[in-house]
């Protein structure tokens, strides 16, 4: 293999032990990492991220090359490993955007998740955006509990887009927040990434699949994350989400991640308050003012009073 024949590229897909990379006129060629990459210190099972700029050596008489170097990460979303619990799993990198997708419906998101998820997404300085998909099934009730949520993200700042993939309301809409951004697609099995992403672009051709009738879940569609590219606007799919927890918090930093909360901070009396106990707390006296989600503070204490942050992780079903 000939150092002299170096380039870059985007990881845009993980197989295993080898890597799918974007190079920069556009073409892809597979990549393998050097062995020693695991033992420099990096405490995550996969070195390599969908969404890394990679430099790697290139060979003359192979269509594959060697990465040797990782650009320094803007910033990325990671989870605790399934399989080894003290390692972790970096979903992906270098994100402009994260939007993570929610149903009122046939799945039903719950707060815990959608907090979750923006505590994590907020703490690794990725952006994140929510999208309400499946309008077109919302009865009244799922169009008030939508109607409630909204209300409760879009006043702490979290812009709430509201859309039907499969009627292709609300599309152009979610396109323009896209353009000239790697955007992040999250969110729970069933609640239509992936078709989301097909109306969006159809030449992606993901695959989706039915909901389960009788759990109201997602069939699992997407299996590993991957990142797909069309004019200016980059995706990253990620695997269908049962359950979301923190990696490496610190609790008394937690609050620092709910904005409502971070803006009041210098309010409390003591400088080490916890909200949850102590006297002249400007965070109790918000939540009985209505000035934050009831919702929101009993997201914060469980995650706070449990082992929530060690336990939970991000799992494909």
């Amino acid at each position: 293999m000939q150092k002299d024949q170096t380039t870059e590229g985007i990881v845009v897909r993980t197989t295993g032990d080898s890597y799918i990379v974007r190079q920069e006129n556009g073409a892809l060629i597979k990549c393998f990492i050097k062995g020693n990459f695991r033992i420099k210190g990096i405490k995550t099972t996969n070195p390599v991220a969908i969404g890394d700029k990679v430099h790697f050596l290139l060979s003359d008489n192979s269509d594959t090359a060697l990465i040797d170097k990782i650009f320094e990460r803007k910033n990325y979303i990671i989870r605790r490993s399934t399989k080894l619990s003290k390692q972790t799993h970096i979903i992906a990198s270098n994100i402009d955007l994260a939007f993570l997708v929610i149903s009122a419906k046939d799945p039903k998101t719950d707060t815990a998740f959608i907090d979750r998820f923006l505590v994590t997404a907020s703490a690794y300085n990725v952006p994140c955006e929510i999208v309400f998909n499946k309008e077109d099934i919302y009865d009244q009730e799922a169009m008030m509990y939508a109607a409630s949520l909204m209300e409760i993200y879009e006043t702490i700042g979290y812009k709430c887009l509201l859309l039907s993939a499969t009627k292709q309301s609300g599309i152009q809409n979610l396109k323009q927040e896209m353009k000239g951004k790697v955007c992040l697609f999250a969110g729970n099995s069933g609640v239509g990434k992936s078709t989301l992403i097909n109306t969006l672009f159809p030449e992606a051709g993901l695959k989706t699949a039915e909901i389960s009738s009788q759990h109201l879940a997602g069939k699992h569609t997407t299996t590993f994350a991957q990142m797909i590219s069309f004019e200016d606007i980059s995706i990253i799919d990620t695997p269908g989400i049962k359950s979301f927890g923190m990696v490496d918090f610190k609790k008394e930093e937690l609050a620092l991640y709910f904005p409502e909360m971070k803006e009041r901070l210098n309010d409390c009396k003591y400088y080490n308050c916890t909200h949850t106990h102590e006297p002249h707390c400007a965070i109790k006296e918000a939540v009985e003012n209505g000035e934050i989600a009831q919702e929101r503070y009993i997201n914060y204490i469980k995650m706070l009073e449990s082992d929530e942050m060690q336990k939970h992780q991000w799992e494909m079903e």
